[in-house]
């Protein structure tokens, strides 16, 4: 009998403790995804994640309406982010604005100088520079200077952040007109490397696991180590590259100002294609499975093959596209100068929707929650939703 007991009671604490284990796996797979769509979904830097693919992965409608607006103190070049249940966006005499979701503003927060790079959100700080080369740290939900760190040039392009080799802290990069690379403490702000090139810096650094890929006006695509600031490789391009390269699969995607646009293999340092006789690239491009979209100042979207770089689509806009397009699924935004916002059909470059603001747009759009926000030369900026 005792043993029987005891075989009984060991079968069933077996029993239960296969059963909660199972409970607790099934509960972590399901939050996983979960917590990682959220993450992805955030769109809290420039081009919506550290790799800077332009890719979101929310709903967006058939067609839109304006939700509000907001009226800046001057002109914006500038991107907007979310983070923190805010909106923050920079304008052109030098001014951060937080806004609520219904647009209204929370805060802001004065710099000397312009504001043409996109904020970045991260845990709780938000990361802004201005052209005079001064990257400030502020307390998201207050606006309070949290540090500020000076280079001697100006920054053009959104920080980016990777971790600190070894801990789970936090480093941010950026690049300035001074040549430099930078990665500071992003709670301290302290330097903890910097990395010289041939010239200026005017692009975001886009995140390759533990590797800073960029182009500069020295010609070259830079890939450099985070982990301790050495360069990894140098790969020449010819004609200097003004705006962020966006990473898929290890693959680096970018246009140059020449209007050639390439693919990088990161892995074997060599250029897998690249297709010419483009007009101007300044904006980044969105990349996919299938697909690499870029805007030129040629008026034209261009949608590369991402396999053999073979020319899908092209959509004419009515002047320059210095924007940044973004992938919705099967669906492309992206904004030019004509003062219009258009959707396009992923696959075929078809409109399917747009909309006149009047006034010329060359920041990107930011998309969540199925709304985008886009600002405009006007000092206008804009939500539309469903």
């Amino acid at each position: 009998m005792t043993n029987t007991f005891v075989n009984e009671s060991l079968k069933k604490c077996i029993f239960e403790a296969k059963k909660n284990f199972m409970k607790a796996f099934l509960y972590v797979l399901c939050l996983l995804p979960i917590g990682l769509w959220a993450q992805e979904s955030q769109w809290n830097l420039y081009r919506g994640g550290p790799s800077l693919n332009g890719v979101a992965t929310t709903e967006i409608p058939e067609s839109f309406t304006i939700k509000w607006t907001f009226k800046a103190f001057d002109m914006i070049k500038s991107s907007p982010v979310f983070g923190g249940g805010l909106i923050f966006i920079g304008d052109q005499e030098g001014n951060l604005y937080a806004l609520d979701e219904n647009g209204v503003k929370q805060w802001s927060f004065k710099t000397e100088t312009s504001l043409e790079a996109a904020p970045m959100y991260l845990d709780g700080l938000i990361y802004i520079a201005s052209i005079e080369g001064i990257m400030f740290a502020l307390d998201a939900q207050s606006g309070k200077e949290k540090w500020r760190f000076s280079t001697d040039g100006q920054i053009s392009a959104s920080a980016n952040w990777a971790y600190i080799a070894g801990t789970n802290n936090k480093q941010i990069l950026f690049g300035s007109y001074d040549f430099f690379l930078y990665s500071l403490d992003a709670q301290s702000g302290a330097l903890l490397w910097k990395y010289e090139t041939d010239n200026y810096i005017n692009g975001a650094a886009a995140m390759d696991e533990d590797l800073a890929i960029f182009g500069g006006c020295d010609g070259n695509l830079h890939v450099v180590n985070t982990d301790n600031g050495q360069i990894d490789s140098k790969i020449e391009i010819g004609t200097y590259i003004a705006s962020s390269a966006a990473i898929h699969q290890h693959q680096a995607y970018f246009g140059n100002y020449d209007g050639a646009f390439f693919k990088v293999d990161l892995l074997s340092k060599k250029v897998v294609w690249k297709q010419e006789q483009a007009g101007s690239y300044v904006g980044s491009p969105a990349v996919n499975e299938e697909m690499a979209i870029i805007g030129s100042q040629n008026r034209y979207v261009y949608a590369f093959n991402t396999e053999n770089g073979a020319l899908a689509w092209k959509f004419k806009t009515l002047r320059k596209v210095e924007s940044s397009p973004i992938i919705v699924k099967n669906k492309v935004i992206i904004a030019s100068t004509d003062g219009r916002l258009y959707i396009l059909d992923l696959q075929s470059g078809e409109k399917l929707w747009s909309y006149e603001i009047g006034s010329p747009i060359i920041g990107t759009p930011a998309v969540k929650d199925q709304k985008i926000i886009v600002a405009s030369q006007d000092g206008m900026v804009y939500c539309f939703g469903k």
